[in-house]
């Protein structure tokens, strides 16, 4: 019987073996896991951290110098606008619906004209309160590609001593 065919074959298995190990030797492991790919749903958990975080100022107000301060005090929270019960249900209700529109507008093929607009209208209709800080800083933390598309001004993206 010819073995010929027979050494071919098993002198290919031997090659890809050792292609293979050297392979799996000369790409070695990193020392360092690498970071997963940040997905949508990454990004979307860091803009709710990011817009629903209390509101705080930039810059402390200072303080008079005739307290002696003995003990460290926490920075003081700005003051809003208190709303009546129904129109802070309306105001939450309208700040679900930006957030849930600034996650679509992360999609491709979607934009932010809806949250602009809602944003818009809690400034509009609540003025001095917390819900109108939250959607200026909704609207400031666009990409500035978009302040021109939506005609977003200076004013609507003012937070003044706040952050």
């Amino acid at each position: 019987m010819n073995t010929f065919w027979l050494k071919i074959a098993g002198a290919a298995v031997l090659v890809v073996g050792v292609i293979i190990l050297i392979t799996v030797f000369t790409s070695g492991t990193d020392s360092e896991p690498k970071e997963p790919q940040k997905t949508v749903y990454d990004q979307w958990e860091e803009d709710e951290n990011e817009l629903s975080a209390e509101p705080q100022y930039k810059e402390s107000p200072a303080i008079s110098p005739s307290v002696q301060q003995t003990t460290p005090v926490a920075p003081p929270k700005p003051e809003f606008k208190k709303l009546s019960e129904i129109e802070d249900i309306q105001a939450q209700q309208l700040w679900e619906w930006v957030k849930n529109q600034r996650k679509m507008g992360r999609l491709p093929v979607m934009g932010y004209g809806q949250m602009v607009k809602t944003c818009r209208d809690i400034i509009r209709r609540w003025p001095e309160s917390e819900y109108a800080f939250y959607a200026k800083r909704a609207l400031a933390d666009l990409p500035e590609r978009y302040y021109k598309m939506y005609n977003i001004t200076k004013e609507e993206i003012d937070l003044g001593n706040l952050k």
